[in-house]
């Protein structure tokens, strides 16, 4: 049950034009993002950044962005997070196989070393306490350069603002989303939790 109600897709309508952005990348518009506005100024700023951080800048791509996404929710724990993560990746062309595998991106064929690499650094920046050391910043360096490393820690970074909104709201996840979470991550123990209506 959710710690605070979701607010109509009307009430701002300077955050509904902001919004049209989860249309794409989610196919409809986040509980999260509807109780956020009520106060204005945090959808706004929230969704602003979100563009940003998931804007495709060149290799480090937006389905990797999205796995990114999904193992620094898998390791928070957060199950309405999980579920938007690997629907978004799915939504932006992540492979099949490593959609099927995303629970075992350390050791299956379908992630190359320069993912598993990413990964293992949204894994390590997501723990706590933080687990980022020199063998993270060694392996990250042997395929990315620093503007990506910067991208993909403005995930991570993102998705730790997501992680606690959610967890602590207990927003409430949309049919959408348990489908792909059950689709994907069901084999897994997936559960909607607290994310129930």
């Amino acid at each position: 049950m959710a710690l605070v109600t979701p607010l109509s897709a009307e009430h701002d309508l300077e955050t509904k034009k902001l919004a049209e952005f989860f249309n794409e990348t989610l196919g409809f518009c986040p509980n999260s993002v509807l109780t956020m506005q009520r106060r204005p100024a945090i959808s706004q700023a929230f969704i602003n950044l979100n563009k940003a951080v998931m804007e495709n800048n060149g290799r480090v791509t937006s389905a990797l962005k999205r796995m990114i996404a999904w193992v620094s929710s898998n390791a928070t724990g957060c199950r309405y997070c999980q579920a938007h993560a690997i629907r978004a990746a799915e939504r932006y062309g992540a492979e099949q196989e490593q959609l099927d595998h995303i629970w075992d991106y350390k050791t299956h064929a379908a992630f190359s070393d320069a993912e598993r690499a990413a990964l293992d650094f949204s894994l390590a920046a997501s723990i706590i306490p933080n687990a980022v050391d020199q063998n993270i910043k060694k392996e990250l360096y042997k395929y990315w350069d620093e503007g990506e490393i910067v991208e993909m820690l403005g995930v991570i970074s993102l998705f730790g603002y997501l992680n606690r909104w959610n967890d602590s709201m207990g927003t409430t996840l949309e049919e959408d989303a348990i489908e792909s979470g059950k689709k994907y991550l069901g084999t897994h123990g997936f559960e909607i939790g607290k994310h129930q209506k």
